[in-house]
């Protein structure tokens, strides 16, 4: 077959999958199996589609264990309230400025997005930040805006999915794509931050700043909104240990200590026996964090956790 016809369907293929999610007449997993299937038949591949699958498998399971053990460590963090008091440090930090409010919305934006999961960063900074926002008739746009550029800057990350789709087609190991990658990053990161302040002067003048009484009705709103009905899977004397963990893992994958996958994986399990002690709690958190994999919504498995 010939190269032109190869890319043809190739593309094809990108487009009529995305076609049958757009129009949901396929879940995603259906159509990440059956599709590629269709078309490598129509390429005339059907006699080799099952050795290629298996050495499809082969060649990307590194790439699936890092991905699902990443997501499934930061659900734990997340649960625990690992980022609870970066929320709360920078609610109280910005002190009714918007440009402070922006950036503040950025940099809370840039720590969540560590997790390399687009869907929590907005989840924690949205309930964080739009109370802020929406008392201040601030344009709420600066605020999807700001966390849409955070976590594009961030999801250049090992386990944030591109670079590890990137290193997987190119069958190279994470530790020759992502160094590279790095300096981009804190230029990103600080044009994101720029971007940032010139959104929050434009806001500024034409709001103002935030008395220091509404700041403080503000706050008082947001500290009993707070008071969800997940705090039994809460740990706050847990968060500097979770830090601790959490800032290890991220040296040790700087540094190439071990690989990604497993890094994570053993992460992943420190994580929940610290925070997690007890069987029950720890064969609630793993049922509902393979959901979490799964794309079961967030919120169901966290009640699920609460009811242990």
């Amino acid at each position: 077959m010939s190269t032109t016809l190869l890319t043809f369907y190739a593309y094809a293929m990108i487009i009529v999958f995305m076609a049958l999610i757009m129009t949901k007449r396929m879940s995603v997993l259906t159509a990440l199996v059956l599709v590629p299937i269709l078309f490598g038949v129509l390429g005339g591949f059907g006699p080799k589609l099952g050795p290629m699958m298996l050495h499809g498998i082969k060649a990307l399971a590194p790439t699936g264990v890092m991905l699902t053990f990443a997501i499934l460590y930061f659900g734990i963090m997340i649960d625990a309230g690992l980022f609870d008091p970066v929320v709360r440090l920078v609610v109280r930090l910005v002190h009714g400025d918007p440009v402070k409010i922006v950036v503040g919305t950025a940099a809370l934006a840039l720590f969540v997005s560590l997790d390399g999961d687009g869907s929590s960063t907005y989840l924690i900074c949205t309930t964080a930040m739009l109370p802020l926002y929406t008392r201040l008739k601030m344009d709420r746009l600066v605020l999807a805006s700001v966390i849409m550029q955070a976590g594009g800057v961030m999801n250049i990350l090992p386990w944030g999915g591109p670079t590890a789709r990137a290193a997987a087609a190119l069958k190279l190991d994470m530790s020759q794509v992502f160094p590279p990658l790095v300096p981009g990053m804190i230029v990103g990161v600080a044009w994101v931050l720029f971007v940032a302040w010139l959104l929050g002067r434009r806001e500024r003048k034409r709001l103002g700043v935030l008395s220091e009484s509404k700041l403080g009705d503000i706050h008082a709103s947001m500290d009993e909104s707070g008071n969800s009905d997940d705090a039994s899977i809460r740990r706050p004397k847990l968060v500097w240990v979770n830090m601790v963990l959490t800032v290890t893992l991220l040296v040790a994958l700087i540094m190439g200590l071990l690989p990604l996958p497993v890094l994570f994986l053993i992460a992943f399990a420190v994580a929940l026996v610290i925070n997690y002690p007890s069987l029950e709690q720890q064969k609630a958190a793993e049922f509902f964090c393979a959901g979490l994999v799964l794309a079961i919504p967030a919120l169901s498995r966290k009640r699920a956790v609460t009811s242990v």
